[in-house]
């Protein structure tokens, strides 16, 4: 891999080389691969994509599948499917970043289900991020499905970096008995990019919960949009909150939805949409930092 490359997979991965199992994909073919004892990484034969299988009772190992897009006017397409095996506890580095120096546009369409056997634990981190001098737009338009059996558990870390211009990210869970999802999702737009969340996540099993976080921040033209829908058919309990800072001409649309279907749902929505605070600024600014300092700190704390 070359320079640009190898940069964009530390960027969206964390990491200059991967401990564990892992299955990189560029310009839309798998390049490398290694498995483990308990992890297993097979090429789908229908579709474009891989299979996971974790073995029961693997505990504390990783699975990095990071994708990278280098090649202007490539529309990748993949479905990554996990099968997570009962008492397992793993966590799953994913992400995808695009380079982009011509007029083209490129995008990466990543479909990913999870299936969490009985007390399994995973833990998601998705990173996405965009780059290059380039006209052609940036597109990232992930799809997550989880199906979360009795005692599972689930937390998922979503990040856009920056530099992504359009984005629809959508997010499907069934939950059944003592399970428990946390989505926790973080993103910057600028210029006129556009990001589009939608959750939904239903709470089927006595005891099943969710924490849905939403932190964001908009400048310039940029627009967002944040939709979810938890509902309730059972005893459990949900949690939506969806807090955002708005600049320059920027627009967000928020739309945390509960819905409950049983007497014992308990559920919970939170909305916040607002500029930086002139006090803040003050401050930071009585410690030696500039304006443009002091507001791109509080952004980076916000977003931390």
């Amino acid at each position: 891999m070359d320079n640009i490359e190898k940069e964009l997979l530390t960027t969206i991965s964390g990491a200059d080389h991967f401990e564990g199992a892992y299955n990189i994909r560029k310009n839309g073919k798998g390049v490398e691969r290694k498995v483990t004892e308990n992890i297993n990484i097979v090429t789908k034969e229908d579709v474009s994509g891989i299979d996971i299988f974790v073995k029961e009772n693997t505990k504390f190992e990783y699975v990095y599948i990071p994708v990278i897009v280098t090649e202007s006017g490539l529309t990748d397409i993949v479905y990554n499917d996990f099968y997570i095996g009962k008492n397992a506890n793993v966590w799953i580095i994913a992400g995808c970043g695009i380079h982009n120096d011509s007029h083209k546009d490129s995008s990466h369409n990543g479909i990913h289900r999870f299936f969490l056997e009985e007390g399994a634990k995973v833990t998601y981190v998705e990173k996405h991020y965009g780059e290059g001098d380039g006209k052609g737009k940036k597109i990232l338009n992930p799809v997550t499905e989880v199906h979360m059996k009795k005692g599972s558990s689930m937390e998922m870390q979503t990040t856009q970096i920056k530099g992504v211009d359009s984005t629809i990210r959508k997010t499907n869970a069934v939950l059944e008995e003592d399970t428990s999802l946390v989505i926790s999702e973080k993103l910057m737009t600028h210029g006129n990019q556009l990001a589009k969340t939608e959750f939904h996540v239903e709470l089927n099993g006595k005891g099943a919960s969710t924490q849905v976080t939403s932190r964001s921040v908009a400048t310039e033209n940029s627009e967002q949009h944040f939709i979810s829908d938890v509902i309730g058919n059972s005893e459990c309990f949900g949690h939506v909150e969806c807090d955002a800072i708005i600049k320059d001409k920027a627009k967000v649309l928020s739309d945390p939805r509960i819905i409950a279907n049983n007497t014992d749902a308990n559920l919970v929505h939170e909305a916040a949409i607002g500029k930086i605070a002139g006090e803040q600024l003050i401050k930071l600014m009585t410690l030696g930092l500039t304006e443009k300092e002091a507001e791109q700190e509080i952004i980076n704390g916000f977003l931390k």
